[in-house]
């Protein structure tokens, strides 16, 4: 169907719309043709294995590049390409979420990339600071129909007009802001402010803090910051990749499907509960667990734990050997054991010159016994004997108990589990009986922190990985040997019977040794550099994105720090929603053990989701215990008041409210404390308790905490006496549209105040 048709059928039928449809039909069939070149692209580069270190330095930041444009390209809708620009001296921009060339030499733009330089008066341009704009257009869509236009005149000297003008500059804004919410956080390409802008591009090195409160777009800000950074920086994200840190698994979900959307896929998104391989700890603490785990001492309590499993003998530990029995006790192995810890090295790679600090004491004991003269005392073997002797001594099983004993190889999870179950002589006792649980029972998201600075004062003894990659290496190299001897004795046979001449062309053995052909062989890693990271708890991130930063531990952030050596990090966070007991609380307190106080903090002061109506008993919530709280300013007003209802009946009246709230398209959440969730679940239609929360369904369950950093069009706040200060505000500051109250006790006094108004 032709662009004018179809756009008849939709009421439009002017020139400018026409234009419009036009040039998105285009670009679409610009998109179908790159899909399959784009597909080809990369499998191509992951096809180019054994190539030198540049060249596949190359084809990483192709596959990164190409794999995010092929995200973007099958993710697009009618925003493929949202804005225009019309600069004065005639030049017009059309931008959108990804960037496209034409097929020309010259390969010229034809749709600008939001990130690129020249797209940035779309943001900023105001008729006070026009930024060399004449115009700019907002176009508005549904799948590749374009729907509408809203025209910004910024030259106020132009008489042009299109019929398609928005006086106010903010209709594209507050549509996007009412619309149904569908479970799944969307980019804000279209409607990033002047404020957020300067945000999202701000300079990539050091560590930029970005505070705000609810419905201010931090989130949104920091996930569009990077894919801004992997855009401008894409050879040293491609090869270091972004790391976001968010609250729980269902935020993680909500705003999964951001970055690939604006063809971003160089990030690795996960809980701190998922950042040590192998662990993924979804349980949690009680908060007074929570808090003792997260607290910066734990750091020394353990290396003390570690320091006690370097133990002395008690009081001996005798080894027999040769028909002798050699004794070791406490003074000699603490003389071991001090010399060892004089290295600084991490235990378990410590443990080989402890080993070596006990042989040769054992050695020393055996000269002594058997190459003593008895007459004059002096020493009668040689340098030969001595290490004969020793290594007798390495092949003797009970000198590797000996040394298990005194200096075991541990894990990190044996070593946490271990201190967890008897913590007792480390902690107070009320600390103790706080963190004290069985050794099989499954790890917390608090535990993560412990297991990963337990894994940093271990360390690894690589020997055995060294002497298995060596083992396997030589099983390659003679492989590789008998297919170039086979090679070999194949072209002997085939010149036999040949002119001499012949016998000079060149064979495999000619060109290439065993060794050289095996490595030729060895398979790429083909996994992306967020994969890599993901296994590798030593990975250093080129920047990492923390939400709801203020709620981490400072053994949280003891363990973020190790994966940013740079310091290149974003926090996003708004410390009047602190909730963890661990939480750290203020900037100044998480950021000064790292950088002092050289960081860049700034403000989103607008509250873009939160109706006033609603922000106004949110905030009073807040004031009753801080009265100078000055909560962001809403920018709409919907004319709907919060309301409140008692009950005797708790589960029969939220099932009344939720019929009542739900909306027909949208998306509702009930907030509600943990311990009710199966009674309630059990009246509400389609809805689970117990499992991570599907945010796509139309009515989710939810507690506070699994609520930060989402929204819905309704919400139904139950028994909000049960909350404290921080997760009632954020329960409240959920609601895009209507908010409602079921309790059954008395209300905290300010909400009821404030809900009566």
């Amino acid at each position: 169907m032709r662009a004018g048709a179809e756009l008849s059928n939709t009421g439009f039928s002017d020139d400018e719309l026409r234009q419009e449809q036009e040039f998105i039909d285009g670009l679409y069939a610009r998109v179908d043709a790159l899909r399959g070149d784009t597909e080809a692209a990369v499998t191509d580069a992951l096809a180019q294995g054994n190539t030198p270190m540049q060249a596949r330095l190359e084809r990483d930041i192709l596959v990164a590049e190409r794999s995010g444009l092929l995200a973007a390209l099958n993710s697009v809708d009618g925003s493929l390409c949202f804005g225009r620009i019309d600069l004065t001296e005639g030049v017009t921009h059309h931008i959108g979420r990804v960037g496209l060339r034409a097929d020309d030499a010259e390969r010229t733009p034809v749709l600008i990339d939001w990130r690129a330089a020249v797209a940035r008066p779309f943001y900023l341009a105001t008729g006070h600071t026009p930024m060399g704009l004449r115009r700019r257009r907002h176009i508005a869509g549904e799948g590749r129909r374009v729907t509408a236009l809203h025209d910004e005149i910024l030259d106020l000297g132009d008489a042009t007009r299109t019929g398609h003008e928005d006086p106010a500059g903010d209709a594209v804004l507050l549509a996007a802001l009412n619309s149904a919410r569908t479970g799944r956080m969307g980019d804000i390409v279209r409607t990033i402010q002047a404020d957020q802008d300067r945000i999202i591009r701000a300079p990539h090195r050091g560590v930029l803090v970005v505070e705000g409160g609810p419905g201010t777009g931090k989130t949104a800000v920091a996930l569009h910051r990077a894919a801004y950074l992997l855009y401008e920086h894409r050879e040293l994200l491609a090869r270091r990749a972004v790391l976001i840190v968010g609250p729980n698994p269902a935020f993680l979900g909500y705003i999964g499907e951001v970055l690939p959307s604006l063809g971003e896929t160089g990030v690795l998104l996960a809980t701190v509960g998922e950042l040590f391989p192998g662990v993924r700890a979804t349980a949690h603490d009680t908060p007074g667990a929570a808090a003792v785990k997260g607290r910066a001492d734990m750091a020394d309590v353990l290396a003390a734990v570690v320091r006690d499993r370097q133990a002395l003998p008690d009081p001996v530990i005798a080894i027999e050997h040769d028909r002798e029995v050699l004794m070791l006790d406490d003074g000699l192995v603490r003389v071991a054991r001090e010399r060892t810890r004089a290295a600084k090295l991490p235990h378990n790679a410590a443990r080989e010159h402890f080993e070596g600090h006990i042989l040769n004491t054992l050695t020393d004991m055996v000269a002594e016994r058997i190459g003593t003269d008895p007459y004059d005392g002096s020493n009668l073997l040689d340098a030969s004997d001595i290490t004969q002797i020793r290594d007798e001594l390495a092949e003797n099983p009970e000198v590797w108990s000996a040394v298990d004993r005194l200096w075991p190889r541990l894990t990190p999870q044996r070593l946490v589990a271990d201190f967890l179950a008897a913590p007792e002589g480390y902690l107070s006792e009320e600390d103790a009986d706080a963190v004290r649980r069985p050794v099989t029972r499954a790890w917390t998201v608090a535990d993560v922190p412990l297991l990963d600075e337990a894994a940093e004062l271990l360390g690894e003894d690589d020997r055995l990985a060294r002497a298995r990659a060596e083992r396997e290496r030589e099983t390659q190299v003679a492989y590789a040997q008998g297919v170039l001897d086979v090679s070999y004795a194949s072209r002997t046979y085939e010149f036999d019977d040949k002119h001499e001449e012949d016998s000079e062309v060149l064979s495999a053995h000619d060109i290439i040794d065993a060794e050289r052909f095996a490595e030729r062989q060895e398979e790429d890693d083909h996994r992306s550099a967020a994969e890599r990271a993901a296994a590798d708890r030593t990975w250093a991130f080129g920047h990492i994105i923390v939400d709801e930063a203020q709620e981490l531990s400072p053994m949280a952030w003891r363990l973020l720090m190790r994966r940013s050596p740079t310091r290149s990090m974003t926090l996003v966070g708004d410390p009047a929603q602190t909730a963890e007991a661990a939480g750290a609380g203020s900037w100044e307190g998480i950021l000064r053990p790292y950088v002092e106080d050289r960081f860049e903090h700034t403000r989103l002061g607008v509250n873009y989701r939160t109706p006033a109506e609603i922000m106004d008993v949110a905030a009073a919530v807040v004031r009753a215990e801080h009265p100078g709280f000055e909560p962001p300013s809403s920018v709409r007003s919907t004319g709907v008041r919060p309301w409140v209802r008692a009950t005797d009946d708790l589960p029969g009246a939220v099932e009344k409210a939720v019929a009542e709230l739900t909306p027909e398209e949208g998306r509702l959440a009930v907030i509600a404390p943990r311990d009710l969730h199966r009674r309630l679940a059990a009246r509400l239609e389609g809805v689970t308790a117990g499992a991570e929360p599907d945010l796509t369904h139309t009515v989710v369950l939810l507690d506070p905490r699994q609520a930060k950093g989402l929204e819905f069009d309704s919400v139904l706040v139950v028994e909000p006496a049960r909350y404290g200060t921080s997760d009632l505000y954020v329960a409240l500051t959920r609601a895009t549209q209507r908010l409602g109250v079921v309790h059954t006790g008395a209300l905290p006094p300010a909400l009821a105040q404030a809900l009566t108004k």
